[in-house]
Formats: C-alpha cells, sequence, structure tokens
C-alpha cells in the first residue's frame, strides 16, 4: 500500500474515532439537584437515593448536590470519560446548546479554537457558581476547541462543526441554575456526587435532619431543588420514623408543603414497633395465649424480637381499638383512607406493585409489577392466628381502624401480585402489622 494512502486512511479513522467519543461525551446531559427542608426543619443533613429502576444507591450529605448523568443504553453499557462541559446536538450545526458547572462565583472566561489554533468567539462574564447554559452560534465545518476558565478552575472540551457559518462564531449567554447554599457551608464551595440515570427513572429519595426524616419518588426532568417537608413522628418508646409523602400534591413532588395543604397522605415510613402507647402506658407483651387474647398486646412474628427491626411488630385488636399506639398527631387509617390509597394507585388489582419494597431481600419472590414507586416499601411481615404465625417473606398485612357489626378489617399485599385489597375478617385475635397515617 503506498505510504499516501496509508496517511490518508490514518486521518481518515483517527477523524472516526475522535467523532464517536466526542459523540459519546457530548451527547450526555446533567440534571443538577438541590435539597433543602421545611416543616420541622429547614436543614438536610443527609441524603440517601435509590434508582428504583436501576438498582443502584448513593449516600451524600444534605449540601451537596446530586449530578444525574443522563445516559443511553449504549453509553450505560460502554460508558467514556465523561466531559465537565456538554454540548448537544453534535455535530454542532448553526447553533448549539453548552451547558458547565462553576463551582465559585467569579469572572469567566470563554474561548473557542479552531483546529489551526486559530481564536474563533470569545466571551467574558463573572457568573455566580452553579450550572451555567450558553448559547454557541455560527461555527462552520471543524473540529473545535473549548476553554473555560474561572481563577484557578479550568475545563476544556471539543466538538464538530457542520454549520454554514465562516468559522467566526459567538457565545451567548443564557441562564445560570443557581445552588442554593446554606448558612454554615462552606463559602463558594459546592461539592456534586454523581449518579447514572435514564430517561423516566424514579428514584426514592430520603432526607434526613436529626430525629425526621422523609421519603418522597420523584422522577427527574430538569435542574431542581427539592424540599424535604419534615414531620415529627415519633412512639411511645422514643422511636423516630421516617415518613412518606404519597400523593399528587405538592410535597409529593418535593416542593415546599409543610403544612400538607395539597392533602398528600403522609404515612409512617415503616411499620410500627413500640411497645408503649402515646401516653405512657406499657403495652403488654403477649407470651403466650391467655395474654393475647385477654389484653391489649403485641409480638413479635415467632416469638423473635429479631424481627422488630426489619418489619415492626404485630399487635392485636385490642391493642389497636385503644387508639393510641401511633404517635400522637398519628392515626391508624381507616378503611377508607386505605381504599382511597388504594384506588388513587389504580384500585386493587394494580395498587401492590407500586406499594411494595423491591427486591428478594425481604419478599421471597417479585411480580413484574413491583416497583415501589410511591416509596412505601411495604414488607412481608407475615400475620399471627391465635396462636401460629403465616407467611413472613409471602405476604404484609396492616390494620385498619375500621369494625363492622363484629367484623375487622385489615388491608393485604402478597408476592408474586400486584393486587392489594382491604379484607374483613370475625377473628379478633388476628395479629397485624401497622402503617400510622399523620390526621
Amino acid at each position: 500500500m503506498k505510504p499516501k494512502l496509508i496517511k490518508q486512511k490514518l486521518i481518515k479513522g483517527t477523524f472516526v474515532l475522535l467523532f464517536i467519543i466526542t459523540s459519546s461525551e457530548i451527547n450526555s446531559q446533567n440534571y443538577l439537584i438541590s435539597f433543602t427542608g421545611a416543616g420541622a426543619s429547614p436543614d438536610v443533613d443527609s441524603v440517601f437515593i435509590e434508582n428504583l429502576m436501576q438498582g443502584t444507591t448513593l449516600k451524600m450529605k444534605g449540601s451537596e448536590i446530586l449530578s444525574l448523568t443522563l445516559v443511553t443504553d449504549v453509553e450505560k453499557i460502554s460508558s467514556e470519560n465523561r466531559s465537565d462541559i456538554l454540548l448537544y446536538p453534535n455535530p454542532v450545526s448553526d447553533n448549539a446548546k453548552m451547558q458547565f458547572l462553576l463551582p465559585v462565583s467569579g469572572e469567566t472566561l470563554i474561548s473557542i479554537y479552531d483546529i489551526t489554533g486559530r481564536k474563533v468567539a470569545e466571551r467574558r462574564d463573572f457568573l455566580s457558581a452553579g450550572k451555567q447554559t450558553y448559547g454557541i452560534y455560527g461555527t462552520g465545518k471543524g473540529i473545535y476547541f473549548i476553554r473555560i476558565s474561572s481563577g484557578s478552575y479550568v475545563i476544556s472540551n471539543k466538538f464538530i462543526g457542520n454549520g454554514s457559518g465562516d468559522s467566526n462564531g459567538r457565545l451567548e449567554y443564557e441562564e445560570t441554575f443557581t445552588i442554593n447554599k446554606k448558612e454554615g457551608d462552606e463559602k463558594g464551595i459546592y461539592v456534586e456526587k454523581e449518579m447514572e440515570y435514564i430517561t423516566g427513572d424514579r428514584l426514592k429519595i430520603k432526607g434526613v435532619s436529626g430525629i425526621y426524616s422523609t421519603v418522597l419518588t420523584l422522577v427527574p426532568t430538569e435542574d431542581r431543588t427539592v424540599t424535604f417537608n419534615f414531620y415529627g413522628c415519633t412512639d411511645g418508646d422514643g422511636n423516630n420514623y421516617p415518613v412518606v409523602i404519597i400523593g399528587t400534591g405538592k410535597g409529593a413532588n418535593g416542593e415546599p408543603d409543610p403544612e400538607n395543604k395539597s392533602g398528600d397522605k403522609v404515612f409512617m415510613g415503616t411499620n410500627l414497633k413500640t411497645t408503649k402507647f402515646n401516653n405512657g402506658i406499657v403495652i403488654k407483651h403477649a407470651e403466650d395465649l391467655d395474654t393475647w387474647k385477654s389484653y391489649k398486646s403485641y409480638c413479635f412474628y415467632g416469638a423473635n424480637s429479631g424481627y422488630a427491626g426489619n418489619y415492626g411488630a404485630l399487635y392485636n385488636w385490642e391493642a389497636v381499638a385503644y387508639g393510641r399506639l401511633c404517635p400522637d398527631g398519628w392515626i391508624v387509617p381507616s378503611e377508607i383512607a386505605w381504599n382511597d390509597l388504594i384506588n388513587g394507585l389504580g384500585g386493587e388489582s394494580s395498587a401492590g406493585g407500586p406499594l411494595k419494597e423491591t427486591g428478594t431481600v425481604f419478599w421471597t419472590t417479585q411480580s413484574s409489577g413491583t416497583s415501589n414507586s410511591t416509596g412505601f416499601s411495604a414488607r412481608p411481615g407475615g400475620r399471627r392466628d391465635t396462636e401460629s404465625f403465616y407467611y413472613m417473606g409471602k405476604s404484609g398485612y396492616w390494620w385498619t381502624s375500621t369494625t363492622y357489626t363484629g367484623w375487622i378489617h385489615y388491608m393485604e399485599i402478597h408476592s408474586g401480585s400486584e393486587a392489594a385489597g382491604v379484607v374483613r375478617s370475625y377473628n379478633y385475635n388476628s395479629g397485624f402489622s401497622v402503617r400510622c397515617l399523620m390526621k
């Protein structure tokens, strides 16, 4: 093969490789999510994030910024190193969008050079710390390089131009998504935590502030600040519970709603495990059948207190009917309240999927519709019938506060099924879990 032909093929191969790498790098976008608190606390100490679709998790400080890297399925399988400057589309025609994160406020210089080193556009702005968006216009055909500097912070990237311009481009400032600082944060410093994200993924996000914690779910579509509406939920033993906000109102979507004016349902985020009523009276621990049948009682599945952390306790009807099981300001849901929740999730045939915790750590099997899209994270704590225990790992049962003409009512969810429904029974000696509802 002639040397000239070899050289031409090498140049062509290098260009194709550069095109592939650059396209992979700059077709991704980032969503920036910051966090704040409302209600019982304006601060967020820590945040726990679970991508319910991908099974990935992340723990971060409440002052840090979640950077969701939007990737395609191909990029997820074979990812390249991502640039700190994102451009789209690529190749660039007559205009494009450029985004980058500036960690510190200050004077910022943005320069674009062609492959010969000639400067084709430049702009100098004083920018606030945060995610910056610029428009790039008028570049012609060729390979270009971008350099951004602000003090000691310097980043760069490249793109392919395919426009009709004369190579004399221009940069236009569009917007800054400012990351809200909290009092006490180190001045001007913002820390990002990165997580891969595919369009449509639902995130379960838990915010913690001291004794308070709130769970919500979210499908991100833009940069935003998520507000955790914190509510006190402390039982007679002093156990503090996370709360989960379910509904279509502001609170369920991570917007400020500390007084819950939107009418979202605010549930306790895990099963109750108290051994005292909210007036301080000790609930009898039913180690024998006579106690269980004769007194306001609780027990643990299989008489094993080790299950309390993951599944809570089981309570008899007498303990529920007393009306003081739940923390102050909280109640055992009525039959109507449970049915409202179920109907809001598509009815009995499909409501179980959005309520069940995903995976097989607690459930023996998973149905195809299991998504935990509400963040309720129902676990199969089983039940007690008089003196025997049944169905841990397979079914979950939760008391209602409703009784009609001798019938008790409870809500149930089963493994291998998307269904959830309220069931009635005449067995007052049953033992079920409790999930309290905020009044």
